[in-house]
């Protein structure tokens, strides 16, 4: 039997990133080579399972903020294997008519992105496959100019992404097409890994990725809130993911800098 000329190989005899990430969280979507890949990072920095959650509660905590302040629309950009809550359930949960746009590069990704279609029928949601090296080609999908009215605010979530497109250059240049098109009003939140508080542990980190065929370049604090030039940075600026307006549901307190690993931003487009 000729083999399926559409089939995609997920080649799940190799780590990958995505699937290594949904480990640390506690998914179910990962093999033994993202297992094995994933115990070797956390050989080398073991907070990676707490830098992952914090992570994580980062995303859900700025949603839910951004919806509170009014935002109805919503693009993810990275998205990631789905982890419920997904960022639409936590901004629908607040306004229920938000709409959200998902999309990824990834095979992996692509195969469930059912679990990111089920949107509250107030609102609406909406998978498109794309590049965020390619973001011009991003934001014209059919996917995205259906579902959201770029005439009006966005909010853009750019999380743990940017860290996975090495160079100043092409990060920079990346987020700076994003900022030019969307309107004023609109949104832009990061999260991304940095050095600054466990040098050494964060390069181990660094090495272990690279290894498994996903090169990762941490950033430091100035070289983070580049990312925001020219836009308000919303209270209470850049910090690190768990201390960015923290709640009571999930107790960070006793999450170090260093176990966080990340600087966690919000701005706002004058």
């Amino acid at each position: 039997m000729a083999a399926d000329e559409g089939a995609v190989d997920l080649e799940l005899d190799r780590a990958h990133s995505a699937r290594m990430y949904d480990y640390f969280l506690g998914g179910t979507t990962n093999f033994p080579a993202d297992r094995e890949q994933a115990g070797r990072a956390m050989a080398v920095f073991p907070a990676v399972l707490v830098a992952a959650r914090a992570n994580r509660q980062f995303m859900h905590r700025s949603v839910r903020h951004l919806a509170q302040l009014g935002m109805r629309q919503f693009l993810d950009v990275g998205t990631g294997i789905p982890t419920s809550p997904n960022l639409h359930e936590v901004a629908q949960q607040v306004v229920p008519e938000a709409r959200v746009v998902y999309t990824d590069n990834d095979p992996i990704v692509l195969t469930h992105a059912q679990a990111l279609l089920r949107s509250r029928p107030e609102g609406r949601t909406a998978y498109s496959q794309g590049d965020a090296r390619d973001p011009e080609a991003l934001m014209k999908s059919p996917e995205l100019t259906e579902t959201l009215d770029l005439n009006r605010p966005v909010a853009l979530s750019l999380i743990a992404l940017l860290h996975f497109i090495p160079g100043e250059r092409a990060a920079h240049e990346i987020v700076e097409y994003f900022k030019d098109v969307l309107p004023s009003g609109s949104t832009l939140t990061i999260s991304h890994v940095t050095p600054d508080f466990d040098p050494d542990a964060i390069a181990s980190t660094v090495r272990t990725y690279k290894a498994a065929g996903s090169p990762v370049q941490a950033r430091s604090r100035e070289e983070f809130t580049r990312f925001f030039d020219g836009w308000e940075l919303l209270d209470p600026g850049v910090t690190v993911t768990h201390r960015w307006r923290p709640d009571a549901e999930h107790d960070l307190s006793q999450v170090t800098d260093a176990e966080a690993a990340c600087y966690g931003a919000v701005a706002r487009k004058p």
